[in-house]
């Protein structure tokens, strides 16, 4: 009898409409899960629906992944791409498939993969020199950390501003920026006069470092770095004559002041 019973649970499965149907995505059973992916009645619909349960098995994720019809669905892919049971193998090929701002969902959502998010990022930045200006400057606003770093480092214009008050922006990332060979001056100029990243002790040390720094704003930042990064930074090449001579005269007064001290 319970062999009847698990058959009819299958076929009720394969051939369920309406209500019946929309019940049957809530079952516990796997085998009847597998069973309603074969119903002809089964929408995209359906399965998106399916894919937001976070008890599913890895085999059924599977399963929905092999059925061509519904990858072709990007609301499919990005919920298979995300999902914590998708194997990896499944799910990395998806992500490369995924539209650019359901990229930036999945590398900004928390309880995803680290690797996936990792993998949703490379693809972002792979696209950001096609992009058109619009797009770049959504990314700009909303971005990820590394997207965002990305962003600055190519300094359109338009995007600095937006970028700079992207609050997945890092000290790390803007540290990367500051000390990257070749970035426009009116980055490294744009970070310099930020209320913000300007008041961050280490990118002030960087900014000293970087020929591009305006001299007033490098020189406003002397006072407040420790004599050891002063120290250090006087060993720098290519520093502008006048910020070598400023820092050598606060050099100065502070081993002065520390003698006078003793």
């Amino acid at each position: 009898m319970p062999d009847d019973d698990g058959a009819a649970r299958l076929e009720r499965a394969r051939s369920a409409a309406g209500n019946d149907l929309n019940a049957l995505l809530h079952e516990a059973d796997e085998k009847s899960l597998l069973a309603l992916l074969e119903n002809p009645n089964i929408e995209e619909l359906h399965v998106t629906r399916l894919l937001e349960r976070l008890d599913l098995s890895a085999e059924l994720l599977t399963a929905v992944a092999q059925e061509g019809k519904w990858t072709a669905s990007e609301g499919v892919r990005l919920r298979l791409a995300r999902h914590p049971r998708t194997p990896r193998r499944v799910a990395l090929p998806l992500v490369r498939q995924l539209y650019l701002f359901d990229l930036v969902r999945l590398s900004l959502l928390p309880s995803g993969p680290a690797d996936i998010r990792r993998v949703a990022e490379e693809a972002i930045l792979t696209r950001i020199p096609h992009l058109p200006v619009g797009e770049k400057l959504t990314l700009a606003r909303r971005g990820p950390a590394r997207v965002a770093g990305a962003l600055l480092a190519e300094g359109h214009p338009q995007a600095l501003k937006l970028v700079l008050a992207n609050t997945f922006l890092t000290e790390s990332q803007v540290l990367k920026v500051v000390a990257k060979p070749g970035v426009p001056e009116r980055v490294i100029t744009s970070i310099a006069q930020h209320p913000k990243w300007s008041a961050q002790y280490n990118v002030r040390v960087a900014l000293v470092r970087n020929p591009h720094t305006p001299v007033p704003a490098a020189l406003a930042f002397l006072a407040d770095l420790t004599l050891c990064d002063l120290q250090d930074l006087l060993k720098t090449d290519g520093l502008a004559p006048q910020l070598r001579k400023h820092l050598q005269q606060e050099l100065k007064r502070r081993l002065g002041a520390e003698k006078n001290t003793g």
